[in-house]
């Protein structure tokens, strides 16, 4: 029998976000009810709203949780109801070719749950990245839940299900940060100074922060950069060159999203560095480079999905690393906050005044 249930949903195109009561159904065969215990608030919940993803709305928010397996439908072996888990939006098929080359964190095929979520009235809801979180519960596909010590706070656990993950990801899958590199990070959010973070854990010897606001660049100095350069009052390329003997970064980061940051990040890397795409661009966004720049330069030109992850490995080895003290995971939540709270915080994460907003329930 479906339950109902308090969630948020982004209504239309730059609507406010509101609280309305959500109808979860059973879960059917290959999925689960999840009781969700705290959310992040990402930016990609804010360009959902902004209508920057698609058009499916009425959007319910959230992914970036954790929370408590409450039933499974038939079939489910991987998770029981009592599981402490950390929700992902790339539950891997096991089947397509990227699965099948032994490359799962590519998969072509990543499944969500095929019931619909609805409004009280029958309106279908499009769950944000196949999760919607902002609700007391959500239904699932079980392969998106991903078991973790159940010791490890909800607030700070599930920030691995988004922005944590693809930062760190992004340097260390992603990136191949190794020891004794050079890294640079242009763009100091929450996905940008994980970014950091993961540097520092791979053992990178200098590792630059780029940002407009000295705010957040004092705070990517408290997550390891060695670093910084206000790129609002020079210019970053011969800034990160300086900062690297004339010769450019090994590896660097584009945390933004943007065609004028990563052309930054195109010429700031050394002639076989990498630059990783990771901040998410929106779908009108063109670049132009020179192709004989392009041509004229070794090393790589990645993009980084969710840092590159496979839940079931990265997830728990990361919360291993903070229980020991060697990731400070509780250093991204910047306030917790209530459900009815999540208009005020997008507006908060807009002017950069905090690096993670969390929902509690």
């Amino acid at each position: 029998m479906a339950q109902q249930v308090q969630g948020v949903i982004a209504p239309g195109r730059n609507e406010p976000v509101r609280v309305e009561t959500i109808l979860v159904p059973d879960p059917g065969p290959g999925e689960a009810v999840v009781k969700i215990q705290a959310c992040g608030v990402c930016h990609t919940d804010l360009h959902y709203k902004q209508g920057g993803i698609n058009d499916d709305f009425p959007f319910l928010l959230g992914h970036e949780a954790a929370g408590v397996v409450e039933s499974v439908g038939d079939g489910v072996t991987d998770v029981a109801p009592g599981d402490f888990v950390v929700l992902n939006w790339r539950a891997v098929c096991g089947q397509c070719r990227a699965c099948l080359r032994g490359r799962p964190w590519y998969c072509f095929d990543t499944h969500n749950a095929e019931q619909k979520m609805t409004l009280l009235d029958g309106t279908e809801l499009s769950p944000a990245l196949g999760i919607g979180a902002f609700a007391e519960k959500t239904l699932v596909a079980a392969g998106q839940c991903t078991k973790v010590d159940p010791e490890v706070s909800p607030a700070v656990a599930g920030l691995l299900g988004c922005g944590v993950m693809a930062g760190i990801g992004a340097a260390i899958n992603t990136g191949q940060v190794g020891r004794g590199d050079s890294v640079a990070v242009i763009g100091c959010g929450g996905v940008g100074d994980a970014a950091i973070a993961g540097a520092r854990l791979a053992g990178a010897a200098k590792i630059i922060a780029v940002d407009i606001d000295d705010r957040k660049l004092e705070t990517a100095k408290t997550m390891g950069a060695t670093h910084t350069v206000n790129s609002r009052t020079g210019d970053p390329v011969e800034a990160i060159r300086a900062l690297t003997d004339g010769n450019g970064a090994d590896v660097v980061i584009e945390a933004v999203g943007r065609p004028e940051t990563y052309k930054q990040a195109f010429y700031a890397r050394d002639l076989a560095g990498t630059v990783v795409l990771v901040g998410v661009p929106t779908p009108e966004m063109q670049l132009e480079l020179p192709l004989l720049d392009v041509f004229g330069r070794g090393g790589s030109l990645k993009s980084s999905w969710y840092g590159d992850c496979l839940p079931s490995r990265d997830f728990p080895m990361l919360i291993d690393l903070h229980q020991q003290g060697r990731l400070d995971l509780g250093a991204f939540v910047t306030e917790t906050i209530g459900i009815g709270d999540i208009e005020q915080a997008f507006g908060r994460m807009h002017d950069g005044d905090v690096l993670r907003s969390v929902v509690v329930f």
